[in-house]
């Protein structure tokens, strides 16, 4: 797929952007998806645990990769931003669940997060058999 400008991808399946975003772009055979919180397509937030926090996330973001022809099987680079380092290895538990090798490029780091516990954006490759 050539072209020459940023394409948006959204998903039904994924929450809206809360500003003046795109949830993600494609540029060129690269996913660009910004940070995403646990939460539904309708705002609200989802998962108690933060582990099931985690894997709302990663849905979003597999919606997402799918749109746009890949999957979550391709993704180059996350990064994590976690209210608390203390779920470290939990995020380590639900990274080796949902990855695969060769595993993305990898960020973790504590921020303050309004009312849930892990936020992740993702560069997700799109290969040239899936356009």
């Amino acid at each position: 797929m050539t072209q020459n400008r940023p394409t948006p991808v959204t998903s039904t399946l994924a929450p809206p952007p809360a500003g003046p975003y795109s949830s993600a772009l494609v540029v060129g055979d690269l996913l660009f998806v910004s940070g995403h919180g646990p939460f539904g397509p309708d705002r609200q937030r989802l998962g108690t645990t933060f582990v099931e926090q985690a894997h709302v996330v990663l849905d979003n973001i597999e919606h997402l990769a799918k749109e746009a022809g890949t999957s979550l099987a391709h993704t180059v680079r996350l990064g994590a931003f976690l209210s608390d380092l203390a779920y470290f290895d939990e995020w380590n538990q639900v990274c080796a669940e949902r990855l695969t090798e060769p595993y993305p490029t990898r960020t973790t780091v504590p921020v303050v997060l309004p009312r849930f516990d892990i936020e992740i954006d993702a560069v997700i490759w799109i290969p040239a058999e899936a356009s």
